[in-house]
C-alpha cells in the first residue's frame, strides 16, 4: 500500500487523499465484486454436476462394479 509517486503523506493535500481514499474504495467495490462472482461460480454444485455428467456416470459405473464383485465374492463363500 505505497503512496502515490512516493510522496508521504504529510506532502499530499486533504483533496488527494480523499481522492485517493474513493479511488481505493471503488477498486474494492470491483474486487469484491469479482470475488463473490467466484465463490458463487465454485459452489454452485448444480453447476458442477452439469458440467461434469460424464466423469459422474463414469464414477458410478465404476462403483456399481466395485459392489458388485464385492456381493459376489461374500455369496461364494458362504
Amino acid at each position: 500500500m505505497g503512496l502515490e509517486g512516493g510522496q508521504s503523506m504529510a506532502q499530499r493535500s486533504t483533496a488527494e487523499i480523499r481522492s485517493s481514499i474513493e479511488s481505493n474504495r471503488a477498486e474494492l467495490a470491483v474486487s469484491l465484486n469479482n470475488l463473490h462472482g467466484e465463490v458463487a461460480r465454485i459452489t454452485d454444485w448444480r453447476g458442477q454436476l452439469e458440467r461434469h455428467q460424464r466423469e459422474l456416470a463414469i464414477g458410478a459405473a465404476v462403483v456399481g462394479v466395485l459392489l458388485l464383485g464385492r456381493r459376489r465374492r461374500k455369496r461364494r463363500r458362504a
